[in-house]
């Protein structure tokens, strides 16, 4: 099949050569999947920050709203009662519109970082 040695030292080379490139692709998909794991946990860190940020400034404000509420409502009973109400139909509204809210931007942002080019 071969004429001369020179056609099987191209051959091993070439298989060499081969090797490398594929060692090469292993390292460079390994620093990939390091940088884009990454990237999702600091953003997953961030977003719990500010998701715990904020509930605790919900909490604040829902207390000075329901001291400033008290003598327009009645008193404090009714104040605590309509924050209530304003909270459940909060949570409701998130649970009805949780696709387009919670489900898709985390969907696009996945999808964006691991299928960049």
């Amino acid at each position: 099949m071969f004429a001369d040695d020179k056609s099987i030292e191209n051959m091993q080379q070439l298989f060499t050569e081969f090797k490398k490139y594929l060692e090469l692709q292993k390292e460079y998909t390994k620093l990939e999947i390091i940088e884009k794991t990454s990237q999702l946990l600091s953003t997953l860190l961030l977003v719990l920050l500010l998701i715990t940020l904020g509930v605790v400034v919900l909490f604040h404000l829902s207390f000075t709203l329901v001291y400033v509420l008290a003598p327009l409502v009645g008193g404090l009973m009714m104040s605590f009662a309509l924050i209530t109400c304003f909270h459940i139909l909060l949570i409701v509204l998130l649970v009805s519109f949780r696709r387009r809210l919670i489900i898709n931007p985390i969907t696009k942002f996945i999808a964006k970082l691991f299928l960049n080019n």
